[in-house]
C-alpha cells in the first residue's frame, strides 16, 4: 500500500465520510543512535531453546489470545522453544490461565512489563518477535526489533506491514499460518539468517529525519493553502 492508501486512512474516510486530498499520513521511524541496539545480548535460555517474543500491551487489541493458541501448535511440532511474554494489560491472567489450560505453563514465560535497556535485551535474546496485532496504527515496535536484529512475524493489519519488506506478514486470526511461519524460522536456520540480515539492512533506512520532513511539508502546504489573498 502506498502512503495515500493506509489502512488508517481508509479507515477514517469511510467513517467519517471525509475528503481523501485532506489526509496525509506519515509513517513513523526510530532512533538509530540508541546504544542498546548494540548490547548484543545473549540469554541463558537460548542454550537449550530457541525464543520467540510478544511484547506490547497485553489488550484485546494487541491479539494476545491468538498467540497463545499458535504458541501451543508451535509446541506440538517443535518442542525445544519458549514463548516469552513482555508486557501487562488486562488480558494478561486470560493469558495465564489459557497456557495452564492448554499444558504449556513451562514453555509460556511471562516477563511482566519491562522497560530501558530490558526491552532491547528481550528483542536481542530473540530468536523471532511475533505482532499478531488485531488493530495497529502502526506498531512501532516492530521497527524496534529489526533494529535490535530480530526477525518480525506482523498482523497484516499493522501499519508497519505497509513499509516493512522483509517481515513475515499473517492475517491475525490465521493462528495455523502463524504457527507454521513460526516453526519455519526455528527449524530453517537459512530462513532465519536471510531474515536477519534482511531486516538489518532495513531497519537503516527507518530514522526520524524523514517523518519530520514530511510533517513540516504538510505544514507548510497546508498554511499556502489557508493563506489569506492579498
Amino acid at each position: 500500500l502506498s502512503y495515500d492508501t493506509t489502512h488508517v486512512k481508509m479507515f477514517v474516510i469511510k467513517h467519517y465520510n471525509l475528503d481523501p486530498e485532506k489526509i496525509k499520513v506519515v509513517h513513523w521511524g526510530i532512533d538509530p543512535c540508541n546504544p542498546a541496539y548494540f548490547m548484543n545480548y545473549q540469554s541463558q535460555i537460548n542454550k537449550k531453546d530457541k525464543i520467540i517474543l510478544f511484547l506490547g500491551r497485553i489488550t484485546i487489541q494487541k491479539g494476545p489470545d491468538y498467540f497463545v493458541e499458535a504458541a501451543r501448535k508451535v509446541i506440538d511440532h517443535y518442542p525445544d522453544v519458549k514463548f516469552v511474554v513482555a508486557g501487562s494489560g488486562d488480558m494478561l491472567p486470560r493469558m495465564i490461565h489459557r497456557s495452564a489450560e492448554l499444558g504449556m505453563a513451562e514453555k509460556m514465560l511471562f516477563a511482566g512489563f519491562l522497560k530501558g535497556n530490558d526491552v532491547h535485551k528481550a528483542f536481542q535474546m530473540a530468536d523471532l518477535y511475533v505482532m499478531p496485532s488485531v488493530s495497529e496504527p502502526f506498531g512501532l515496535v516492530a521497527l524496534e526489533s529489526i533494529k535490535n536484529g530480530t526477525p518480525v512475524l506482523i498482523s497484516k493489519t499493522s501499519g508497519v506491514s505497509e513499509v516493512l519488506d522483509h517481515a513475515l506478514k499473517v492475517d491475525f486470526w490465521d493462528v495455523d499460518k502463524m504457527a507454521n511461519q513460526m516453526i519455519s524460522v526455528l527449524r530453517y536456520s537459512d530462513l532465519h539468517q536471510e531474515l536477519k540480515e534482511n531486516c538489518a539492512k532495513e531497519a537503516n533506512i527507518f530514522n526520524l529525519d524523514e517523518p519530520a520532513r514530511k510533517t513540516i511539508d504538510i505544514y507548510k502546504h497546508a498554511l499556502s493553502i489557508h493563506q489569506p489573498a492579498s
